[in-house]
């Protein structure tokens, strides 16, 4: 049994651990990286074009949503390495479909950026 599992605990200190976990999933992940820097470009343009706050929220989600599929990646790639470093199939396929979701979620939140930044680019563009 783990410490960090003790239902004693208190609410920092689960705080502490959840604020370390993304501490791990960002210090340790180049892909997590990645994923920061298109959100911070997604935000930005979503700042220069004045977005309404019904596309913020379509933003939002679809930027935490590919954020949280990695940060679950991770977390699977760390507890497969804690379980084996020997090949099997089984954990190959956990993470591979743990990768998988990540591309999902990555490919779902590009077409959300279109869509909500397309329509307004094109007006932008027949402006000038």
């Amino acid at each position: 049994r783990f410490p960090m599992t003790s239902p004693d605990r208190s609410w920092l200190t689960k705080f502490r651990d959840a604020f370390r976990g993304l501490w791990v999933g960002v210090a340790r992940q180049n892909s997590f990286i990645v994923h920061l820097l298109a959100a911070l470009a997604a935000l930005v343009a979503a700042l220069l074009l004045g977005v309404t706050p019904g596309k913020w929220c379509v933003l939002v989600i679809a930027i935490t949503v590919v954020l949280v599929a990695e940060l679950f990646n991770t977390a699977l790639e760390h507890m497969a390495k804690a379980v084996t470093e020997e090949h099997h199939a089984e954990i190959r396929d956990a993470l591979d479909t743990a990768a998988a979701a990540v591309l999902v979620a990555a490919a779902g939140s590009v077409v959300a950026g279109m869509i909500v930044f397309v329509p307004d680019l094109l007006k932008l563009l027949a402006a000038d």
